[in-house]
């Protein structure tokens, strides 16, 4: 895999972690390094495991990603859980926009 286009690597190492058959999957910043092509290809896979009956637990900055595909969603900001909802609840947070947007919403 070492050879392989980094885009391809980052799908190798989730297939590595979905053969073993997991009940939870745990993803640590899957999307790092990924270009939009391949956070769209990441989702689509990533959508297919709870399928499978495994859960994810996604950790990720790239916040289309997320909303792409969670249902449930925890925000934390320097460590402190400051909303946590669907994707539409997360979306329309004033705290969420101002910790990550710097804006303030009315």
């Amino acid at each position: 895999p070492d050879t392989l286009p980094y885009g391809i690597r980052k799908k190798v190492a989730l297939a590595r972690a979905l053969v073993s058959e997991p009940r939870l999957l745990l993803l640590d910043e899957p999307a790092g390094g990924l270009g939009h092509e391949d956070i769209e290809e990441l989702a689509d896979i990533i959508r297919t495991v709870p399928g499978d009956g495994c859960s994810v637990v996604l950790v990720e900055h790239h916040v289309d990603l997320v909303m792409a595909v969670c249902d449930r969603i925890a925000v934390l900001d320097f460590g402190r859980l400051i909303a946590e909802g669907t994707p539409a609840e997360i979306g329309a947070d004033p705290a969420v926009a101002d910790a990550y947007l710097g804006v303030e919403v009315a």
